[in-house]
């Protein structure tokens, strides 16, 4: 974990939006989110900063199969085959995203925030998210507990940090 990881998982979402604006300018990179259990909270958190237009252009709220396919590129078969909430269709979406948006970074969400929906392979709170560019990905699957809310929350804040954490000088 890098050493700034804890510093930055302490931090709220809007200063975690904050601070992604301020690695953004720095590197003069735009960033797009494309969302589907946390319904617009990466965007909402990122447009709460004062701004953000600078950097953040277009988010993309996918919320169901077909949306991920019209607006993102995402094949049918492997929604599929996979699943939305897999490896595969997270760098799917921030790939679509980035190449529709012209971001040079994106982050992709997709899970099962609850209550019901899961299964015993995919239980509620599993999330996949995955960071990325119009060519390459880098992925994880996590496991939050709590409500609908916290599970969203904690999403919406993995995200974040994620993007933050591409950006940071190593």
């Amino acid at each position: 974990m890098p050493p700034n990881a804890s510093r930055l998982a302490d931090l709220d979402l809007v200063a975690l939006a904050e601070r992604l604006g301020e690695r953004c300018r720095a590197r003069g990179v735009t960033v797009t989110a494309a969302e589907s259990c946390t319904g617009g909270g990466v965007a909402s958190a990122i447009t709460a900063v004062a701004g953000s237009s600078d950097w953040f252009e277009t988010g993309y709220v996918t919320y169901a199969n077909g949306a991920k396919t019209r607006l993102l590129g995402v094949p049918q078969a492997l929604l599929a085959e996979q699943g939305a909430v897999s490896r595969a269709v997270v760098e799917a979406m921030v790939a679509g995203a980035c190449r529709d948006s012209g971001a040079g970074l994106g982050v992709a969400v997709s899970g099962v925030a609850g209550p019901g929906g899961g299964s015993p392979d995919k239980p509620v709170g599993t999330v996949w998210l995955a960071w990325g560019d119009a060519e390459r990905a880098e992925s994880e699957c996590r496991h939050f507990g709590g409500d609908r809310a916290a599970v969203r929350e904690q999403a919406v804040r993995e995200a974040l940090v994620g993007l933050v954490r591409r950006l940071e000088p190593h």
